[in-house]
C-alpha cells in the first residue's frame, strides 16, 4: 500500500473463512482525525479538569466543608433529640425460668413450643414525654440473622406473584411442600419464621387501636405480592415456624406477612408493627398485653417492643449528627492548622529550592 493510499485495512473473522482483510475507503481528512485524536489520547492530552491545590483552595475548600456539614450534623443532633422513644425488652420477663444453666434452658423451651401453654404477659410502661400521633410500634430482634445465604434465597417470587406458578417451589427448600407433595403457599423458610407475638396496648383501662394498615411497602403490595395469591398448606405440618396466615386473604393484603418477608441486612433490627393514631401524655402509665408466641429462645435472641415518634430525619439516630459533626470539626481543624502553617512559615509556591535533591545537594 502506498504512504498517501487512503485505503485503510480492517481485520475480520468468521467460522467459515478465518481471519481475513478488508478494505475501507477513507478520505484523508478523516485519517488525519483519527490520527490526531487517538494521538491526543495516547499522551493523556484530552481537555480535563487539573486544579492546582495551592493553599488557598485546599484551605477554602476544608473551611467550606465545615461550615456546610458542622450544621448539618447539629441539625440532624437536634432532630434525633426530639423522637421520643419508649424501648422494652421482654424475652426474659415473659418466661418462667431466667437462669443460664441447661436446665433453665430446656424449661424456656419446653414452655415456648408447649401450644397448651398459657403466654399472655402484662407490661406496664411510663411515657417519658408527651408523644405525638403517629406513634410507630415496632418489634426489635437482635441476634437473628435474617442475611443468611441460604434463609435469603429460600423463597419463591413467582409462585408470590402468581397464582399459575403455585408449583414453583424448588428455590423454597426446606419448606417447599408438605408431606403428600402439595405445594406450600407461601413456601419458603422467610415466610415459615413467621413473628408472631402480638400487642394489646391500653390506659386506664381504655383501649389503644393499633393501625396494621399501610405498614408495608407500596411495590411490594402492589408489585411483589398477587392480590389473587392466596395461602394453601401453611404451617400445616410440623415443625411449625411462627405464626399462621388467613387462608381467605390474599397475600398482598397480609401486610404483617409482607413486611416480615423484606429481610434485614444486620443481625439487629426493627420492624413496623403498626401505628398508633392518637397522642400519648407525658407520664401516662400504658399497659401492653403481649402473647409471647415466637421462640427466640433456642438461638440466644432477644425481643424488644419499641414505640417511637418521628422527625424530618426519621426514628432515633445519633450517628448521622455525630458522623456530619465529625467530618465538619475536622476540617475545620485542618484548615486552621494549614492557616497557621501558612501564615509562620510560609513559603513560594512551586519553588524548586524544596525539591528531594536540592534540599541534599545545599547540605553537602
Amino acid at each position: 500500500m502506498k504512504e498517501d493510499d487512503p485505503t485503510v485495512l480492517k481485520a475480520e473473522y468468521s467460522p467459515s473463512d478465518g481471519w481475513r482483510l478488508t478494505k475501507i475507503e477513507s478520505s484523508p481528512e478523516e485519517l488525519t482525525r483519527v490520527d490526531e485524536a487517538e494521538e491526543k489520547f495516547t499522551q493523556q492530552e484530552l481537555p480535563a479538569c487539573k486544579p492546582i491545590l495551592t493553599p488557598g483552595l485546599v484551605i477554602t475548600t476544608l473551611i467550606s466543608i465545615g461550615i456546610i456539614f458542622v450544621p448539618i450534623g447539629l441539625g440532624s443532633l437536634s432532630a434525633s433529640e426530639h423522637v421520643v422513644e419508649i424501648v422494652d425488652r421482654y424475652d426474659d420477663a415473659c418466661i418462667p425460668s431466667n437462669g443460664d444453666d441447661e436446665a433453665a434452658k430446656r424449661e424456656r423451651l419446653s414452655f415456648i413450643q408447649n401450644a397448651k401453654t398459657n403466654k399472655t404477659c402484662i407490661r406496664n410502661l411510663v411515657v417519658p414525654k408527651k408523644m405525638k400521633h403517629p406513634i410507630h410500634v415496632y418489634y426489635q430482634l437482635d441476634n437473628f440473622y435474617q442475611n443468611h445465604r441460604r434463609y435469603v434465597k429460600s423463597r419463591s417470587d413467582r409462585q408470590y406473584r402468581s397464582p399459575g406458578s403455585e408449583g414453583d417451589t424448588k428455590t423454597c427448600a426446606p419448606e417447599s411442600e408438605v408431606d403428600d407433595h402439595r405445594p406450600i403457599v407461601p413456601c419458603g423458610l422467610i415466610a415459615w419464621s413467621l413473628f408472631n407475638d402480638t400487642y394489646g396496648i391500653s390506659t386506664k383501662d381504655n383501649p389503644i387501636l393499633i393501625n396494621k394498615k399501610d405498614i408495608a411497602w407500596p411495590s411490594d403490595k402492589n408489585s411483589k405480592f398477587g392480590s389473587n395469591v392466596y395461602p394453601k398448606n401453611f404451617q400445616k405440618q410440623d415443625p411449625v415456624g411462627g405464626g399462621k396466615l388467613n387462608e381467605s386473604l390474599p397475600l398482598s393484603e397480609q401486610e404483617d406477612l409482607l413486611v416480615w418477608m423484606r429481610t434485614a441486612a444486620l443481625p439487629n433490627f426493627r420492624k413496623l408493627y403498626g401505628r398508633i393514631e392518637t397522642d400519648l401524655e407525658a407520664d401516662e402509665k400504658i399497659t401492653v398485653v403481649i402473647q409471647n408466641n415466637y421462640n427466640t429462645y433456642s438461638f440466644d435472641s432477644k425481643k424488644q417492643l419499641v414505640l417511637s415518634t418521628t422527625t424530618w430525619i426519621g426514628g432515633k439516630n445519633d450517628f448521622l449528627g455525630k458522623a456530619y459533626i465529625s467530618v465538619g470539626g475536622t476540617c475545620l481543624f485542618l484548615a486552621i492548622a494549614f492557616i497557621l502553617t501558612y501564615v509562620i512559615k510560609p513559603r513560594p509556591l512551586g519553588d524548586p529550592a524544596y525539591l528531594s535533591w536540592n534540599l541534599n545537594s545545599a547540605t553537602r
